[in-house]
This record gives C-alpha cells, structure tokens and sequence, in this order.
C-alpha cells in the first residue's frame, strides 16, 4: 500500500504515461493489473550515451540494447523484497558510475593517442602570437570597435548609386543625344544615314528650301538678263529678284544658326563623352584610334621608302601653295589652334610638316619621337611649340640648303576636330633670293611632285585671292599632277581683301566656278584666314570670317554659294574625301604588299628552307651572342695549357739571345768563376732592358692567337659564314684597343731576376730535366748549322751520285776552304772562337798553292759555321759526360774534374721560363681576359648603333631578302 501510494504521488500527473517510462520498482507494482501473466511487454530501447570531459570531440553512441521485461508473479514479505531492491539499485548507480568513469578515461585516452603531437609544430607559429595577450588589451578594443548601426551608416547609398546608373542607362540609351555623340565618337560621321526629326530634319529641310531660291533666283535673273537685251526693263521683276534674294539670305542666314547650334551642342556632347571615357565610367577598354592607327602606318612606310623609290598610296591630304599665300593660316583653321611659326614675307615652312587631326577631350599637341603634350589651350604651351617646330625645322636643314625633305610629325586632339592626315609643304616660290641655296626652288618643285603623284593623295591647292590669278604657280603644278581634278580641292584665301581690291567681282566668281584657271577641282572653296595679324586668337578669326560672309555681297547676289564659305565647310568636305579614298585604296594598297611579302617568303623558302628569317638587326644580336660565348670560352683555357703555350713561345723568341750573347761568349772563358761570373752579367743586363717586355709581348700575342683561333673556329655544321666579316672586324678592333697593363712589366722583372739568381737544383731529376732542355736546344742549332754549311759547301757525294746534282764554283771553293779549317781544328781542338790574322793567311796561302784563290772574309765567314758546328758537338758530348754529374754538384765539383756549369745556367734558364709562364697566366686570366671581353663588348656597342658598319659587315642575298620581309 506505500509503495502503491508512493507511486501514485510520484507519477499522479501521467497516469497514462507508458509502463516503460516509470522506474523498475514501480513495474513490479503495476504488474498484477494486468490480466494474463503470460502478456510479454515490448523490448525497451535504451540508448547508453557516453559523455567525455573533451568538450570539443564528436560524443560515441553504442548500439541500442533490447531489454525484455517479463512479468513476475506476486511474492509475500514485501518488506525484504522492498530491500533488496533498494540495495540493487545503489549496486547499480554505484557500478554504472565506476564503468563509465573507467569507459570515459579509455576513451579519452584512445583520443589523446590519436591527436599529434602538436609541440613539434609550435616553431610554425611566431613567438609574439602567443605573447599578444600580454601587450594587447582585447576587451578595450572590442570596446573602441563601433556597433552595427555606425558600421550600417558608413555604407554607400545604393539607392543613389541606382539612380545614378539608371540616368546613364537613359543617356546612352538608342536614340538619345549621348549615344548620338558615343557613335560619332567611334566610328565618325555616318554621311549616308538621314535624321529626319527634331533638329536635323529641320536643317535638311532648310537646306533643301535654300537651294529651291538659289534656283529660282539664278531663273529670274536669267530671265531679267535676257529681257533687258530684248525690251525694257520691269520694275516688277526686279522687285521679284530682290525679295528672293533677300528671303534666300534670310534662310541662308538661319540655317548657318541652326547648324551652328547644332555643332556646339554636339561638340559638348562629345567632350563629356570623351571625358566620362578617361574616368572609366563606361568600364570598357579604349582602343587606339583609327586616325592615330593610319598615322602610324604612313610614319612607318615613310621610313621605309624616305627615297620615295617605291611610293605607297595611302591617302593623305597634301597642302601645297604660292609662299605667303596663307596655306599655313588654313591648316591652322582646320586644327583649330596657331601651331606654327609665322614670319612677314619669309620662307617659315623649311621642311614637310605632317599633321594628325583626330578628336580628343583636351585640346593638346604632341610630336610623334616625345612624350611632352602641349596644351593648345594656354598661349605659353603655344609659343613653345611654335618655337619646338622651328628649332626641328632648322636642325632637320643640311649645310648648303634653304629647305629638308625630312618630314616633322605632330599629332593635334581635340573636341570637335575633324580626323585626317595633312601635310603641310614648303611653299613655291618663282625666284631664289638672296640668302637662299642655288636649288631651293628645284628642291621644293621635287618635294611637292613626290607628295602630288601618289594617285590617293588629296591635294589641298592654296591660292591667293588678293593677288592676280595670272601671278600664280602653283595652279600649273598641281594641274600637271592631276589633269582631271579628280582628287584636288581649290581653296582660295584672302576673300576679303579680294572683295575689296579686285574691280570686278566676276572673276571671284569665276574663279570659285573654276573657269579662271586652267585646271580642275573636286571642289572650290572660299575663307577669310584672318586679317594679317599674327597675335589674332583662331575664335576671332571665326568671328571675323562669319561677320565677313554674313554681309560680302558675294553672297547676297548668289556669286557664292553658302556651302563653299567658311573654313568650316571646307574641313568637313577635305575630310569626307579624306576618308572616302582611305576606304577605297586601304585595302588594295594592302593587297599589294601581301603579295610583295608573299614573292619574298617563297623565295625564301625555296632558297633557305631551314634557316629564319632574321633581319640584320636580328642577325647582329645572334653574332653578338656568339662573339660574347667565344670570348668567355677564354676563362675555360687550363692553366697547363696557357703555361705551355707562353714557355714554348717564350724560348722561341730568347733562344738565340740566349745561345748567342750568353752562352757561347760565356763558353769560351778558361775556368768555371769567370764562365759564372760572365753569365751573371750578362743575365742581369739581359733581365733590365729586355725580357720582361719580351715576356709581355708573348702573353699578349698568345691571348691574340688563342681569341683569333676562338673566333675563327669552325663548329661544323653550326658554322655560319655570315658572321665572318663581322667576328673578324670585332677581333681586330677590340685587340687594336686594348693594351697590356703597364705596371706587368715591372713586377715581372722582379720575379725573372729572382729566378735567375737561383742556382740551386735540388734533385736528380731537376739535373736531367736541364741535361734534356740543354741537348734538345743543342741538338736544334747543331741541326741549324748543318743545313748552313750544306747550303755554303753545296751536297756531299751521296746527294750527287743519286739526285745527279752538283756544286757551283762557289761552292767548290767554300768546301776546299772548309776542309782546310777542319785541319785547323783537329790540329788544335781547343782552339778559339776566332781565326788569327796569321791563320787567315795561312789558309788562304794553301789553298792558292792548290790555284784557289779564296777572300779573307769569306774564310773567316766559313770559319765561324765551322767552328760552331763544332762547338755545338763538343758541348753535346759534355752533356753526355754531365749526366752523371749530379754527385759532383753536390760537392760543388770539388776533388772533380768535371764541370757542369753550362748544365746550371741551362737549368736556370728553364726555370725561370717557368715561372715567368705561370706569372703570365695569372695576369691572363685574372685580368687580361677580363679586359678583353670589357672591350669586345664596347666594340660591340660600337657597331650596334653604326647601322652602316653593320649594313657593310652583314652582307648577302640571305640578309637582304629577310630584310625586305622585316619591311
């Protein structure tokens, strides 16, 4: 009943809660309730979690247990039942919390197993990282950092930036005045599209209204004219014709406004258009110009053909005139700014001036070879480029001459410029003045008809409407380049002075209708460039140009029509044609160099179908590679072999000093003290004034001879003769350049007489390497005289019997003359080195006993190859003596007969030729190479900027053909 009692309290608020969830004593209470004892209650899942004092690792879940409950059946004394019981469940807590103590300790250590070892990795991490704490404060920065709500107001306005982006959509939306600018921005004016509202379509309608009156005025005046010659005149006709008149100036008149108008408010458009691009609005990579890009084009061809050999035809507009006949004040109209120098009366266009116009937000100026804009805007940028042109224009004049054929490139942007290529040319001139070169005006005829006959070149014809057409000359130059007027635009200047000063205003007209002069024009133009002052700003003369056609009566009695005014008009019609010929020749004039460079590859191919094609610059860099690889080639020469090339070349060079002035006076002395003491001398004198500069000179030719055989070195296949002319010119300016270093000579000559003062051989094998250099030398003077005294006396018995050769009559008394020396010296084998005066005679007397009559001097001459011959034999034999010599040396000779004192010197002489090598060597590589390579690489410099040295040492068909296809 208490227990029933206590589990009702227990669990009174989930009576109907499932039997599983109440505790294990309580099930054994529920159990009578139920109605048959064999009921099986359903498995009770149990999920054993275990937890582990690692917060960070994934917790392990067991599979879930079956637990199966079965009923019991109902037992008395509940009091001892109740008991055990309660001791079972302290079992049970007390045993599940050692288990899962003891299964977490094994779990954690299962982990703390598998984690690296993270103490050999804590050097990745910099020491201050893990000192921050101590020096930073983090709770006062979190402090000073500002909330969400400041962060929110530090943000841009995105509804703003929306409604920017949404204006800039509709500006350039199609249709709209912004993408009307963006269009002529890129791709220019589109002369065939109609624009028939708003503005535009009005001014169309203007214009045509302006050319109905022209019309219907030209009738009545026709009319009026024919009339008064046949009846009276009317006075209602001529009213007619003045309200016609007056009603066509009045529309003439409006329109200019309209048009006026509508060019300022399309030039804004541009130049916000253009500026908006510098800023990146439009995020769209800019392009290089279409104007700025045919430019280019015509520089580089100009240079290519600067001897107009092989003219291309690409169009430009060439501006040719009479001097002073305001060509200059035209194109200054066109670009819009006064670029160029000016004088009263003189000669100021020396040389061709080529001019880019093309559209730009700033109005600036440039030269093609700087990078120094000048703004067009401000009068000093102004005067300095007038200033910079005639400064190029005076260096670009050669001695002896008035004018230059080389051309000034200028480039000029602005807002509203039209795009094209002008040329400005000297002016002509019909007399040469005083001052002037002899040719000048040949040399401007020949300037001007180079520029003219390019079939594409537009020829903008300057003539001076206030002077007398028959005064001009250069109407008749440019009719002889164009006859048909196919390509020449008449502009003529000075209108105004021309209203005032010509009688009769009819030869304005006829000269504007081309009737006056013989030659013919695409169109006829009239402008009024100012009025002759030089300080006038390009808006006054604009002003003073429309004031001027506003009121000129050759336009109010139709003499001119309004399209053929104003310096306006004329740019935009130059620049129509302009780009009407680009489009038709561009691509033909292309087409024909594809074909030039078609011609020369196939050459190319057939003829050098394994090499590239490398022009001469290309080719010079290649051979200045390998020039640089031969010369570094000389650092890889062994030591051993620079050493045995300078002794060898050494001794060549000393030996006959050596043998002659040395050894053989010094042989002849009578004991060893004086034959040492006379070697000593003659060594000390020798070692001042001679041997080092003989050593210097050797070094020197060796590093020649070694760099010559480097350069001229044939690699087998790899050789390319190309490059001869030019390695051979490289290595003789580069050895003519350089020079030994002066101070070599001095601490040479320290060192040779150090090393001849030695004369102490250590050990037997030094001996025998003396007694071998001292024989091999022996052996080659001995051979030397043999073949003397062969030549002298003529061939033995031997020679004449087999090669059926005999002797001459000088030779049979030089061999008579020679046997009697021989009797001389086998009578006396220690004789001296020279004949006396009675032994001269002597021998003399027994040979014209015999009927040979012999001359003293060529007894003597004989004598002296005879007695070396056996002086050299004599000396070999002591060699031979001296090899066993060694022992005695070492006692210094003494209780000895035999001497060896000629074995010393010899033995001193290697030595020091030793010595002197491996000194020479030392400066060779340490420095003399080095210095070598510094001036090949000068003279290569030298040449690389010599572009005739290099056109005259890289010579060939091969370099000429891949020259016309770098071209």
């Amino acid at each position: 009943v208490i227990c029933r009692s206590l589990a009702n309290s227990s669990y009174g608020i989930k009576r109907k809660s499932p039997l599983q969830n109440l505790h294990l004593v309580s099930r054994s209470i529920h159990h009578p309730y139920y109605p048959s004892s064999k009921f099986q209650r359903p498995p009770l899942r149990i999920s054993i979690q275990l937890f582990s004092s690692l917060n960070r690792l994934p917790l392990r879940k067991t599979k879930l247990l079956n637990v199966k409950y079965g009923y019991q059946f109902h037992r008395n004394f509940w009091l001892a039942r109740l008991a055990s019981r309660l001791l079972k469940l302290r079992y049970l807590i007390l045993g599940s919390a050692v288990g899962g103590g003891y299964t977490v300790k094994k779990t954690y250590d299962q982990w703390k197993d598998m984690m690296p070892d993270l103490d050999e990795y804590k050097w990745i991490v910099p020491d201050f990282v893990w000192e921050l704490d101590e020096h930073i404060d983090f709770e006062k920065l979190i402090k000073a950092l500002p909330d969400a709500d400041d962060l929110a107001k530090l943000l841009p306005d995105f509804d703003k930036i929306g409604e920017s982006f949404t204006s800039l959509k509709g500006f350039f939306s199609p249709g709209s005045p912004g993408e009307t600018a963006f269009r002529a921005t890129d791709q220019g004016y589109d002369n065939d599209k109609q624009y028939k509202k708003g503005l535009l379509g009005e001014l169309i309608l203007l214009q045509q209204q302006i050319q109905q009156h022209e019309e219907e005025a030209r009738r009545a005046a026709g009319q009026y004219n024919m009339g008064s010659s046949q009846q009276k005149r009317k006075v209602s006709d001529k009213e007619k014709i003045d309200q016609l008149q007056e009603e066509l100036l009045r529309t003439q008149l409006k329109y200019q406004r309209m048009l006026e108008r509508l060019e300022k408010e399309n030039k804004e458009l541009r130049k916000l258009v253009l500026q908006r691009d510098d800023k990146g609005i439009h995020q769209r990579k800019l392009k290089k110009s279409l104007i700025d890009m045919y430019s280019e084009v015509l520089d580089i061809l100009s240079d290519y053909d600067a001897s107009y050999n092989t003219q291309d035809h690409l169009p430009r507009v060439v501006v040719v005139g009479d001097q002073s006949a305001g060509k200059t004040s035209v194109l200054e109209m066109i670009a819009q700014a006064r670029i160029f120098p000016r004088g009263s009366g003189e000669m100021m266009t020396r040389s061709p001036v080529k001019v880019t116009l093309s559209e730009g937000p700033h109005h600036v100026a440039l030269f093609k070879d700087s990078s120094r804009e000048f703004d067009l805007t401000k009068e000093e940028d102004l005067a300095a480029l007038r200033n910079e042109i005639e400064i190029r224009m005076r260096n670009s004049v050669k001695e002896g001459c008035t004018v230059s054929t080389e051309t000034i490139s200028l480039s000029v942007k602005g807002p509203g410029l039209q795009r094209m290529v002008l040329v400005d040319l000297p002016g002509v001139i019909s007399t040469v003045t005083s001052g002037m070169a002899p040719d000048t005006k040949e040399t401007i005829f020949s300037i001007s008809k180079a520029y003219m006959q390019n079939p594409n070149a537009i020829i903008l014809c300057i003539q001076d409407g206030s002077v007398d057409a028959e005064r001009s000359i250069v109407t008749d130059l440019v009719s002889q380049m164009d006859p048909q007027g196919k390509r020449t635009i008449f502009v003529l200047t000075k209108v105004d002075l021309a209203e005032k000063n010509v009688a009769s205003p009819n030869r304005i007209q006829q000269i504007i209708e081309g009737k006056l002069f013989p030659m013919k024009a695409l169109g006829y133009f009239a402008v009024v460039t100012g009025k002759g002052n030089s300080s006038e700003s390009i808006e006054s003369i604009k002003e003073y140009e429309e004031e001027f056609f506003q009121n000129s009566k050759l336009l109010k009695t139709c003499m001119l029509k309004a399209h053929q005014v104003t310096t306006k008009n004329l740019s935009l019609a130059v620049s129509d044609c302009f780009w009407k010929m680009v489009r038709e020749s561009v691509e033909q004039q292309a087409d024909a160099f594809k074909a030039t460079r078609f011609n020369l590859e196939t050459e190319w191919k057939n003829n050098y179908p394994r090499l590239r094609e490398l022009d001469r610059n290309e080719l010079f860099e290649k051979a200045k590679n390998e020039i640089l690889d031969e010369v570094i080639s000389l650092t890889q020469v062994t030591p051993k072999h620079w050493e045995e090339i300078l002794q060898k070349t050494l001794w060549e060079r000393v030996s006959t000093h050596v043998i002659e002035n040395i050894y053989l006076p010094a042989a002849q002395t009578m004991n060893s003290g004086t034959f040492n003491t006379t070697v000593d001398i003659k060594l000390k004198q020798w070692t001042d004034k001679q041997l080092p500069n003989k050593a210097v000179e050797v070094a020197w030719e060796t590093l020649q001879e070694e760099f010559s055989r480097f350069m001229t070195e044939q690699k087998g296949k790899e050789h390319d003769d190309i490059f001869d002319k030019l390695k051979q010119a490289v290595k003789e300016e580069s050895i003519k350049r350089h020079k030994w270093n002066e101070r070599a000579e001095d601490s040479l000559r320290v060192i040779q007489h150090n090393a001849l003062e030695d004369r102490s051989i250590s050990d037997k094998q030094q001996w025998d390497a003396a007694i071998h250099f001292m024989e091999e030398t022996l052996q080659s003077r001995l051979k030397d005289t043999e073949s003397v005294i062969e030549d002298m006396v003529g061939p033995d018995w031997k020679k004449r019997w087999l090669y059926w050769i005999g002797r001459t009559k000088e030779q049979n008394i030089r061999n008579e003359t020679k046997n009697e020396l021989e009797k001389l010296i086998k009578c006396n084998e220690e004789h001296a080195a020279y004949l006396a005066n009675d032994e001269v005679t002597t021998v003399r007397k027994n040979l014209e006993a015999r009927g040979i009559t012999v001359d003293p001097c060529l007894i003597k001459d004989t004598w002296h190859q005879i007695y070396r011959r056996y002086f050299l034999k004599t000396a070999l034999n002591h060699c031979n003596l001296c090899r066993r010599g060694f022992y005695y040396y070492q006692r210094h000779f003494v209780d000895s007969e035999l001497e060896c004192n000629d074995i010393v010197l010899f033995w001193r002489i290697q030595r020091m030729l030793a010595i002197t090598a491996n000194t020479l060597r030392q400066q060779l590589t340490n420095t003399e190479v080095r210095r070598l390579e510094k001036n090949v690489k000068e003279v290569l410099e030298d040449f690389a900027e010599d572009n005739e040295k290099k056109v005259k040492l890289l010579t060939g068909k091969r370099v000429q053909l891949a020259e016309d296809l770098s071209k």
